[in-house]
């Protein structure tokens, strides 16, 4: 660092680094925790280390600026998967949009100085909303939400053992080909 005069201070080039840029994911989680913080502020609660209604009333309160149509059971369209018209059903957050976010403020709590023990984000009650929430826009939509099945990887030992899908040339030359 130079220093001019009592005043001015000039910085050397190596000290005018920009901080690193943050990835998609790393800004997500801070804007989402700072939105639960104004949250928290705007509506007058202290933050309590173990009370996930805090967390569930914040969710409740971001559903109604989702884009996603959630069909009631009042409307001709529920249950159907790509309906013909337009209706008058709310717009809602997305499940997967929820879960995200969850995922995203339960890091942040613990990034933050919170005990893993104590993550209201982490909290049994929040899982259970989350899936009342997708089985609720799954039959809205008429779509069972399925789980998907992991694909079974194969063992290193069949590769070694030259173990192929095709059949062995004895075969093709015992039926004709």
């Amino acid at each position: 660092m130079i220093q001019v005069g009592k005043k001015v201070t000039i910085k050397s080039p190596e000290q005018q680094q920009p901080p690193p840029q943050l990835s998609r994911y790393e800004s997500q989680k801070r804007r989402d925790w700072n939105t639960f913080g104004h949250y928290l502020r705007n509506s007058g609660r202290r933050w309590g280390c173990r009370q996930c209604n805090y967390v569930l009333d914040f969710i409740r309160y971001l559903d109604q600026f989702g884009k996603t149509k959630v069909h009631v059971q009042g409307c001709v369209f529920f249950g159907q998967p790509e309906p013909a018209g337009p209706c008058s059903c709310p717009l809602r957050q997305a499940w997967g949009s929820l879960d995200a976010l969850i995922g995203r403020l339960r890091a942040a709590y613990e990034e933050n100085g919170g005990a893993a023990e104590t993550n209201p984000f982490a909290n049994g009650a929040i899982r259970v909303y989350l899936r009342e929430v997708r089985e609720s826009q799954a039959k809205a939509r008429g779509i069972p939400y399925k789980k998907k099945k992991k694909k079974k990887k194969r063992k290193a030992s069949d590769y070694d053992q030259g173990t192929t899908m095709m059949p062995s040339n004895s075969s093709f030359q015992s039926s004709g080909i």
